[in-house]
C-alpha cells in the first residue's frame, strides 16, 4: 500500500491490476446482490467492511507496517470518512437488490462528477468551464438512466421499489462523493493504508450501531456469501492500491468503466434484468464525460509539469 517504497513506473502492470480490482469488486457487487432484500444493508455494510480487514490486515503484517498504520493525528477525520463511508454504503446496498445490475452502476458513476463540484465549493479548488461542462453532460447522463425509474408515471409510482432504489443510489453517489472529499483532506498528512485500516474499522462499528433495527440470522449459505464479499472487498483494495503505484491516475482511472460491460453481461444473463435503451444511452453519456475529465487533467498535468520546466530559477 502507500507505506511500501514508490515501484518503478509500469503501465501494463498497474492496468493489469486495476481490471483485476474491478472484476474483484464486480464479484462483490454480484454476491451481495444474490442475498436481495433478505438481508437489511447495514447488516450487509458490517459484513463488508469487518471482513475486509482480514486480508489488509494480513498484507499490511507482511510489509511490517500494522502498527505504523494505526497511528493517526486526525482521528476526527477518520471517523467522519468512517461515517459518510458507511451511510454511502449503506444506501448502497440497499439500493443494489432493488435495481438491475447495469443501471446500478451507472448512476454509482455520478460519484467522480459529484466530486469535482464538492471540490470546488469545499476544497476551493478551480474549475475550469471544460470541467463544468463534462459534470454537467456527466449529470444530464445520470438523468437519463434514473429518471423511468422516479416518474410518477413509472410501474408502482414515486414509492415503487425501484423508484426507492434509485433515489438511494443517488444518495449513495452523492456520500460517496463527500468521502472523497475528505480522503483528499485526509492524504495530505495520513498514509493510505491508515485511511483504509480506520475506514474499515469505523464503518464496521458505525454498522454494528444497525442491529437493533432488524438484523437477521443469516443462512449459512448467505453467511458465506456476505464473508466472502467482505474479503472480495479487502482484496479489491488492496489491488486497487496497488494498480496506483505502477501508472499514473490518467492511465489506470478509464478502466473503471469496464465495470459497465460486466454489469451488463452479469444482469443480464445471471439476474435476467431488463436491459432499457435509457440505460444505455445515458451510462455512454455519464462515461463519456468522464473520461473527458480525466483526459482533460492528464493534458492540464503535462502543461503544468512544461511550465515548472521552463520557469527560471527563483520563480522570478
Amino acid at each position: 500500500m502507500a507505506t511500501s517504497p514508490p515501484a518503478d513506473p509500469n503501465p501494463s502492470l498497474g492496468i493489469g491490476l486495476k481490471c483485476m480490482s474491478v472484476v474483484v469488486f464486480v464479484a462483490m457487487q454480484t454476491l451481495i446482490k444474490t442475498v436481495g432484500e433478505d438481508i437489511p444493508a447495514g447488516e450487509v455494510v458490517f459484513f463488508r467492511s469487518f471482513f475486509a480487514l482480514i486480508p489488509v490486515i494480513l498484507y499490511l503484517g507482511w510489509l511490517g507496517d500494522l502498527k505504523q498504520s494505526l497511528k493517526t493525528d486526525d482521528l476526527p477525520g477518520h471517523m467522519l470518512r468512517g461515517l459518510v463511508g458507511a451511510i454511502s454504503m449503506t444506501l448502497s446496498f440497499f439500493s443494489l437488490p432493488r435495481l438491475p445490475y447495469a443501471e446500478w452502476i451507472s448512476i454509482n458513476y455520478a460519484a467522480p462528477l459529484l466530486t469535482v463540484v464538492f471540490a470546488a465549493i469545499f476544497l476551493k479548488e478551480i474549475v475550469r468551464a471544460y470541467r463544468w461542462t463534462a459534470v454537467a453532460i456527466g449529470l444530464v447522463g445520470v438523468s437519463v438512466v434514473t429518471a423511468p425509474n422516479l416518474s410518477l408515471f413509472s410501474t408502482g409510482g414515486i414509492g415503487g421499489s425501484e423508484a426507492l432504489g434509485a433515489l438511494a443510489a443517488l444518495g449513495s453517489a452523492s456520500l460517496a462523493a463527500v468521502a472523497m472529499i475528505q480522503i483528499r483532506r485526509l492524504v495530505q498528512k495520513e498514509k493510505t493504508a491508515t485511511i483504509v485500516v480506520y475506514f474499515s474499522l469505523t464503518s464496521s462499528t458505525i454498522a454494528l450501531l444497525s442491529l437493533p433495527f432488524g438484523w437477521v440470522l443469516p443462512s449459512t449459505e448467505d453467511a458465506l456469501i456476505l464473508v466472502t464479499a467482505g474479503l472480495l472487498g479487502g482484496i479489491g483494495q488492496l489491488l486497487l492500491t496497488a494498480s496506483y503505484r505502477f501508472a499514473d491516475t490518467s492511465t489506470i482511472a478509464p478502466f473503471e468503466y469496464t465495470s459497465l460491460i460486466l454489469a451488463i453481461g452479469i444482469g443480464v444473463f445471471l439476474f435476467g434484468d431488463p436491459l432499457a435503451w435509457t440505460t444505455i444511452a445515458g451510462s455512454l453519456i455519464v462515461v463519456s464525460a468522464g473520461i473527458f475529465i480525466i483526459w482533460r487533467e492528464h493534458q492540464l498535468g503535462i502543461e503544468r509539469r512544461k511550465a515548472r520546466r521552463v520557469a527560471p530559477p527563483g520563480g522570478s
